[in-house]
């Protein structure tokens, strides 16, 4: 990774990552000025000496800042720049900002290692579907389904308007059909994804579904 001056906000990440289009969402929509640097994890350079010097646990995204400070994991970056923006993704009531933190535990604990990594395995490492962990099926299939029965009585995952933590599980949900996920067994997510989708200006990553908002 070659040096370069840093003049604003450095976002770090790799494109097919929904971790890492997390924090580069929320600076766009909030209209924060930034450089992204493309990272290419598939060729190891999280591991290069240079990038383990400002992430030793060699990680994207990576969020760096002109005054030398450096910020890891998605859901922090992408809470610290909310915050930093006095932004309505995340809610002034002290217990919907907790629910909201709930959900963005939740997403990378019980839904991020299921959903990610099968698409991760069939999409970028060619692994046949008969060598895949079948347990990460059937726990990415639950995630969704608890997904499902919040959606089904609210648009967003709390209260009246889009949180950060819709924009969490967006990010890997609106892809899980990469990883063999059939999301017509579960109307209610589809709906909110394209609702999301649409809130960020994104484009639909599955058009073929045509889940109406």
């Amino acid at each position: 990774m070659p040096q370069r001056e840093i003049t604003k906000l450095t976002l770090y990440g790799n494109t097919e990552s929904g971790n890492c289009l997390k924090p580069r969402w929320i600076a766009e929509l909030l209209g924060i000025d930034y450089d992204w640097v493309e990272v290419d994890i598939f060729a190891g350079a999280t591991s290069a000496e240079e990038f383990l010097q400002l992430n030793p646990a060699g990680q994207v995204p990576l969020a760096r800042w002109p005054d030398g400070r450096v910020l890891p994991q998605s859901n922090a970056i992408m809470l610290y720049l909310a915050e930093t923006e006095d932004s309505l993704l995340v809610p002034k009531d002290t217990f919907k900002r907790a629910q909201m933190m709930s959900w963005l535990f939740w997403e990378q604990y019980s839904h991020e290692p299921y959903i990610a990594v099968r698409r991760s395995n069939l999409r970028f490492r060619d692994m046949a579907e008969a060598d895949l962990d079948p347990a990460l099926l059937s726990k990415g299939r639950r995630a969704l389904g608890i997904m499902e029965m919040q959606l089904t009585y609210t648009d967003w995952l709390v209260g009246d308007v889009m949180t950060l933590a819709d924009i969490a599980l967006v990010a890997y949900t609106r892809v899980a059909h990469e990883g063999g996920f059939d999301l017509s067994d579960f109307p209610s997510v589809e709906r909110w994804i394209s609702r999301t989708e649409s809130a960020l200006g994104l484009p639909h990553a599955n058009p073929a579904e045509g889940a109406a908002l």
